[in-house]
C-alpha cells in the first residue's frame, strides 16, 4: 500500500502541473446540466491523464470519475475515485478556489484520499493506516471548540433555502462561508478553519475527504444521518464526530426553531 500511496501523491502533483500550463492557453467550456453546471476540455484531459497513469501501472484497478460517465462501484475490487477539477466555475472564473481529488479504495474501505489544492501547491493526503498530512506535516486531530466560536462551510443554495433548518444551526455559530468547491471547503474543516461543511454533492466530490476526515475525528454522512451511497448526488455533511449529536439537533425540518 505504501507504494500504491507513493504513486497517487506523484501523480495527483503531475496533474496540477498540467493543469497549470493549460491555464495558458484558451478554455473548451461546455455546459453539462445547466449554465452553472460546466465542464473544460481541462477537466476531461485531466481526469484521461490520471487515468491512463494508473492504468499505466495498476492495469486490473477499477476507476470511477466525474466525466464522461466513468462508473464503477465502490464496492467491487480495487477502485480509484477522481475529480480532476473539484470547482470547475471557480478554476474558470478565478482561476484559484479549485483541487484535483482522488481517493483508493478496496472493496469499499477507503485506503487513502488526496486533495490538492493546485495554485496554492497544498496536497491534503492521508488515511487509512496512513497519517494526514499537509504538504508533508501532520494536520492535527480535531480539537473541540464551541458552535458559538466556529464559522461553517455551506452550499449557496443549501444556505438560501434553509435545507432541513440549517438557519437554526447557523443562527448559533459566528456565521457562514461559500467558497464554491467541497474539496476547498472539507480541507479549510480538517485544518480546523471551519467546523463543518454542509453541501449537495457526488461520490467523486467526497470521497477522499471521507477517507481523510476519519483519521482526524471526522465524519461524512448525508444530512439525514445516514453513510452515502456512493452512486448519487446527495445531501451530505462533513462533521466532527464528537459534535454529531449537537449539530443533528439542529438540523429539523421546524421552522418555528429558527432563532
Amino acid at each position: 500500500m505504501e507504494t500504491k500511496y507513493a504513486f497517487a501523491k506523484q501523480i495527483i502533483k503531475e496533474a496540477g502541473v498540467f493543469i497549470k500550463e493549460k491555464m495558458t492557453q484558451q478554455l473548451e467550456i461546455q455546459v453539462k446540466t445547466q449554465f452553472d453546471d460546466l465542464v473544460t476540455n481541462v477537466d476531461q484531459e485531466t481526469q484521461q491523464l490520471l487515468m491512463d497513469k494508473i492504468h499505466s501501472v495498476y492495469p486490473k484497478d477499477y476507476i470511477m470519475a466525474e466525466e464522461n460517465n466513468v462508473r464503477h462501484p465502490i464496492n467491487k475490487g480495487n477502485v480509484w475515485v477522481i475529480d480532476p477539477i473539484d470547482g470547475t466555475v471557480n478554476f474558470i472564473v478565478q482561476g484559484s478556489q479549485f483541487a484535483v481529488m482522488m481517493a483508493y479504495y478496496e472493496d469499499g474501505m477507503g485506503q487513502f484520499g488526496l486533495i490538492y489544492d493546485v495554485m496554492a501547491d497544498q496536497l491534503v493526503a492521508g488515511g487509512g493506516d496512513f497519517e494526514v498530512t499537509l504538504n508533508g506535516d501532520n494536520l492535527v486531530p480535531y480539537q473541540d471548540k464551541p458552535l458559538e466560536r466556529s464559522l461553517i462551510g455551506c452550499n449557496a443554495g443549501m444556505f438560501v433555502r434553509n435545507d432541513n433548518n440549517l438557519a437554526h444551526l447557523l443562527s448559533k455559530t459566528l456565521g457562514v462561508r461559500v467558497y464554491g468547491g467541497a474539496g476547498i471547503c472539507m480541507v479549510k474543516v480538517m485544518k480546523q478553519e471551519l467546523l463543518a461543511y454542509f453541501s449537495i454533492i457526488q461520490p467523486w466530490d467526497y470521497a477522499a475527504a471521507k477517507v481523510l476526515g476519519d483519521k482526524l475525528g471526522y465524519v461524512l454522512l448525508t444530512i439525514n444521518g445516514d453513510e452515502p451511497d456512493f452512486q448519487s448526488r446527495q445531501k451530505i455533511m462533513f462533521v466532527p464526530k464528537s459534535k454529531l449529536i449537537t449539530i443533528q439537533s439542529f438540523l429539523t425540518s421546524d421552522s418555528s426553531l429558527n432563532t
